[in-house]
């Protein structure tokens, strides 16, 4: 045994003569393991002061400029009992055979007027707006206060807020939903794409998702621009076109309560007050075109399309059967020259137009649209009924009355809710709006 142990010692007596390897001591050992666990322990709160340091001065303490693209996404507070109560109180049906409706973008143009008309004979109609600064919010205001006349409560919130559109399908077992609700224009793309993003494909998705987990599902009816035929070069434009060249389904709406964005709007005004207008020719001097289409026969064509709407095939996020799906050309299908809008209007206001002929801008605009309407006369019974002389003297006639040459105030009636002209703050003055009233007199 002690010689083992002896043979054993000799071990540790290096190869190389001269040189002792020192048999370690466990002492050494722990004092070693504390030094690394000591040093670990220094670096570790290193680290985590350098992670402090960057979350106190993130944007949340030192805020950045706002994304332009994210700014609808602000929703003012929903719920409750009385929110409840206005939700149902707004979309309860009243005609025997009538729909539940909620119509997105419903302080929209085209949202506005197809509410208005939806309510008028007896459906259910629940509006959803974000609001947006766009355009002017007092015009959407005054909008959502001659829909509040009517009795159509709109609530104001984001389509990508998907805890409130859950909540609305929780509250109202809607039939259909008429989704009109998107970032419009097209050269304010080349500013704010990411608008559109928001809007137009993350807000969509969002509202269909909702929509598909519902029970019952609703009918969805949606809304396009004709921009999306871009630079398509047969004419009349077709549903069954191909539409991989986009520039940007309606074809340039106009009318009452529109979008001052629109060129027939401030063409009105510019010339109005003694401004030169802007007018856009095609390549080679050619001539700019658009199918100008009247809001009411814009109105009478989504209607025609919820009316006709199959049932959903599914329920509560399964699908059972295959769903219809339709796409229709709405439009007057009878281009008009952007000179010829511009003579009517002459006539019209009765003052020559001061006109700055320019080039057609490469940003999205296309030289001319023009809807063929065939499939939306067939299975909608579509017929357009209003031309560009008849619509325009509309339009002019409530201008006249209610702008008196003051910017805050807009155009006159729709049907069926006002009969006299309003300008949006005494509008809102005479609701209970104060609030909102007193921004845009401030503004005005």
């Amino acid at each position: 045994m002690s010689q083992l142990k002896q043979m054993s010692h000799l071990d540790n007596i290096p190869s190389t003569p001269g040189k002792f390897k020192m048999e370690k001591s466990p002492y050494i050992n722990r004092l070693r393991l504390h030094s690394s666990l000591a040093k670990l322990t220094f670096w570790s709160f290193v680290f985590l002061g350098l992670i402090l340091i960057f979350f106190f001065r993130s944007p949340s303490s030192n805020p950045l400029p706002s994304d332009p693209s994210r700014r609808s996404l602000r929703t003012s507070s929903w719920g409750g009992p009385t929110w409840e109560k206005r939700v149902r109180s707004s979309a309860r049906v009243r005609a025997r055979n009538g729909i539940s409706v909620l119509v997105t973008g419903a302080a929209g143009f085209v949202g506005t007027h197809v509410s208005a008309a939806l309510k008028r004979r007896g459906d259910g109609v629940l509006g959803l707006d974000n609001f947006n600064d766009y355009y002017d919010p007092s015009l959407k205001r005054a909008r959502q206060a001659l829909l509040e006349r009517s009795g159509i409560f709109i609530v104001e919130g984001d389509i990508n807020d998907v805890a409130l559109l859950r909540k609305l399908f929780e509250v109202v077992a809607f039939t259909h939903v008429m989704h009109l609700a998107a970032q419009a224009g097209v050269r304010y793309a080349m500013e704010n794409p990411g608008s559109y993003v928001h809007s137009n494909i993350a807000g969509f998705v969002s509202l269909l998702e909702v929509c598909k987990s519902a029970n019952p599902q609703p009918a969805i009816v949606w809304a396009s621009s004709s921009s999306v035929y871009g630079l398509n070069t047969k004419v009349p434009f077709s549903e069954k076109d191909r539409t991989d060249q986009p520039a940007s389904l309606f074809f340039t709406v106009y009318g009452p309560w529109g979008r001052p964005d629109m060129a027939y709007f401030f063409f009105t005004k510019d010339i109005l007050k003694g401004k030169s207008i802007s007018i856009f020719e095609a390549p080679d001097h050619g001539t700019v075109a658009r199918d100008f289409t009247y809001i009411d026969d814009i109105v009478k064509g989504c209607l025609a399309s919820l009316d006709t709407a199959e049932k959903s095939t599914g329920s509560g996020g399964k699908k059972k059967g295959s769903a219809q799906l339709r796409v229709f050309n709405l439009g007057n299908t009878s281009p008009v020259p952007v000179l010829d809008l511009v003579s009517i209007l002459e006539r019209h206001l009765k003052v020559k137009a001061k006109r700055n002929i320019m080039k057609l801008p490469r940003n999205g605009d296309v030289p001319f649209t023009h809807a063929n309407i065939s499939s939306a006369q067939r299975e909608l019974g579509y017929k357009p009924t209003t031309d560009l002389q008849t619509g325009l003297k509309k339009f002019v006639r409530c201008h006249d009355q209610c702008h008196h040459g003051q910017d805050h105030s807009y155009c006159c009636s729709i049907t069926g809710i006002a009969t006299n002209c309003y300008s949006p703050a005494l509008l809102m003055q005479s609701l209970g709006m104060e609030k909102l009233a007193a921004a845009a007199l401030h503004k005005a």
